[in-house]
């Protein structure tokens, strides 16, 4: 009985969560209020505390289990064993084009949406910020030592340096895309993606 509890509970805390990250994806971390969240997931507002201390432990809750969820999904895409590095990290990238859209990215995007807003919000979201983008910078680099390795591709500096300078690119192209309503700033970012690690175009 009490692992059914347990189970429920744990059910009824994801579906907030999920719901959370689609809404707040397309309108941000601050313009979104609970009751919305809450009326969405089926859920009554005197139950949200039984779940998170705050809002913005609701949203530290949110960030760990998009990465958690992201990072299974790259660790994926970069250990494909048909390609080479090198098409893992194109796999990889062209899969950030396709998730991080200027249209509805249905909680896809989280990162890059609410980044700027919530670091200045909340000490606990930023360092589940910071956790959750060093866990991807690393999966990059550790995806770049063995494309040089292998020889599928090159890289000018360390393997850590060209990650975390890929990272960033692919960060601001994000939000470039958001600002222009067009997709060109990715095409920019994979030809320089090509360039830095000397890649076939």
């Amino acid at each position: 009985m009490a692992k059914a509890l347990t189970t429920e509970t744990s059910d009824v805390r994801d579906n907030i969560v999920a719901v959370g990250q689609r809404i707040m994806a397309g309108k941000g971390f601050s313009a979104v209020g609970l009751n919305e969240i809450l009326a969405t997931a089926g859920v009554p507002k005197g139950s949200f505390y039984h779940y998170f201390g705050s809002k913005d432990a609701f949203g530290e809750a949110l960030l760990a289990k998009y990465f958690e969820d992201y990072l299974a999904e790259m660790d994926v895409t970069l250990r494909q064993p048909d390609k080479t590095p090198a098409q893992r990290l194109v796999a990889y990238f062209d899969q950030w084009r396709a998730n991080q859209s200027f249209e509805d990215c249905q909680g896809k995007c989280l990162a890059v949406k609410l980044g700027a807003e919530v670091a200045d919000l909340s000490e606990p979201m930023r360092l589940t910020l910071k956790q959750g983008t060093a866990g991807i910078v690393a999966r990059l680099a550790e995806a770049i030592e063995q494309g040089v390795a292998e020889g599928s591709l090159k890289a000018e500096g360390s393997a850590a340096q060209a990650a975390a300078s890929l990272y960033q690119l692919w960060l601001g192209a994000s939000i470039m895309v958001k600002i222009v309503r067009d997709t060109a700033p990715f095409d920019a970012a994979m030809a320089t993606t090509q360039q830095l690690l000397h890649m076939p175009c």
